[in-house]
């Protein structure tokens, strides 16, 4: 999936879940953290969007302001995210995705 289109899911599922997003018609590098459009509460909420939607599986260690700063760094996470999961060897060591027919 290309960065673009991870980055317009992304932006029309926040600006939908979120009514001060919707308000502020808020672009990709807009602060969603620290302009308060999203809390600890929606960073849960687009983790739940990203692993039902994007089969992206999130860990603790993804939790992290940086990943969820703005849209266009929750799209170069995303990416990253993908890119490593189809280089997993199979091995059960690497991150992994979701598959849909797992679900």
């Amino acid at each position: 999936m290309r960065t673009d289109a991870i980055r317009e899911q992304l932006q029309a599922f926040i600006t939908t879940k979120f009514p001060l997003a919707r308000k502020r018609k808020i672009g990709i590098d807009d602060r969603l953290l620290g302009e308060g459009i999203i809390d600890s509460l929606g960073v849960l909420d687009i983790v739940g969007y990203l692993e039902a939607q994007l089969h992206v599986q999130i860990s603790d260690e993804d939790l992290s302001p940086e990943n969820f700063e703005t849209i266009g760094h929750l799209a170069a996470f995303v990416e990253r995210k993908l890119v490593s999961a189809s280089h997993q060897t199979g091995d059960g060591t690497g991150p992994s995705v979701t598959r849909a027919s797992n679900l």
